[in-house]
């Protein structure tokens, strides 16, 4: 079965709706071509010899391919340890954004919380602060409570997102309602509730925010860099931006060969589970 498009086959005879679905797809062919040039200079500049990188004018193709500089670029730095442990913040922030933050919105959408209007509009105000201001105060708690150099100074702040919290309540109000009636009747607490109805159905959503969630651990730098002083605890990011982006004397081609085996993962990533971040924002934004 072919779908049909938002353009007949008649409209598109017409002159003027062939000229602008034409202007229409040059833009879309430039878009494209402005985010894939970068990407494809990083991967063949990790390519070239050093010389050919730092020379000028600069060049588009490499001369000759040197695969070797990918090599050196593996064991140049502890990347598997840094994936690893990017993967663990991105696991921790996961589990508090599903428990914590389900929950919040979860109680706000199911329960009868008490002024929980005032709350909701209470959360949607501070996503109009900008996030730089709350650094500072985020970091005098972490550091009375004694989590500095922990990774639980970076899963803790996971569990208030406020645009999450948001999400997911406008997700579990298009949920029936009657289905947590009956659960009740039976004799279901809240926890279970949640656990057996509303997350088996908001799989979508979820995957939406997991795919959110390990973008921003994967190229979270900053944060981490700030509270974590252990090598071995530093994600991918801060590492890449300590060892390889500040460092002098490392050649520039296998600083490209890093930045292109650290960059690609993400995007493939994307591409692989795209059609969740545009289901789950679409379900996310339907009230039933």
């Amino acid at each position: 079965m072919i779908e049909r498009g938002i353009i007949s086959d008649y409209d598109l005879k017409r002159p003027g709706v062939k000229i602008a679905y034409g202007f229409m797809l040059l833009v879309i062919l430039v878009m494209v071509c402005t985010m894939l040039y970068p990407l494809l200079v990083i991967f063949f500049n990790g390519l070239k010899l050093n010389a050919e990188v730092n020379s000028f004018p600069p060049t588009f193709l490499p001369s000759e391919i040197h695969f070797e500089n990918y090599h050196k670029a593996w064991t140049y730095i502890k990347l598997p340890l840094f994936a690893r442990n990017t993967l663990f913040i991105f696991a921790g922030n996961m589990f508090m954004t599903i428990v914590v933050v389900g929950f919040a919105s979860f109680s706000l959408s199911r329960m009868n919380v008490p002024y929980k209007k005032a709350i909701q509009y209470f959360f949607l105000m501070t996503l109009f602060i900008p996030p730089t201001t709350y650094i500072i105060p985020n970091f005098v708690n972490l550091r009375d409570l004694g989590l500095m150099n922990t990774f639980w100074a970076l899963w803790l702040p996971a569990g208030a997102n406020a645009f999450f919290l948001l999400l997911l309540k406008s997700f579990f109000d298009g949920i029936n309602i009657e289905m947590f009636e009956s659960g009740r009747i039976d004799g279901a607490s809240e926890p279970r509730l949640f656990f057996q109805i509303a997350f088996p159905l908001s799989v979508p959503i979820f995957a939406t925010l997991a795919i959110f969630v390990f973008s921003s651990s994967w190229n979270d730098w900053y944060w981490p860099s700030l509270i974590l002083s252990d090598n071995n605890h530093y994600p991918l990011a801060t590492a890449i931006y300590k060892y390889v982006v500040n460092v002098r004397r490392l050649d520039t081609n296998i600083k490209f060969a890093i930045l292109s085996m650290v960059t690609f993962p993400p995007v493939i990533v994307f591409l692989i589970f795209q059609k969740y971040i545009v289901r789950g924002l679409h379900l996310g934004g339907v009230k039933g």
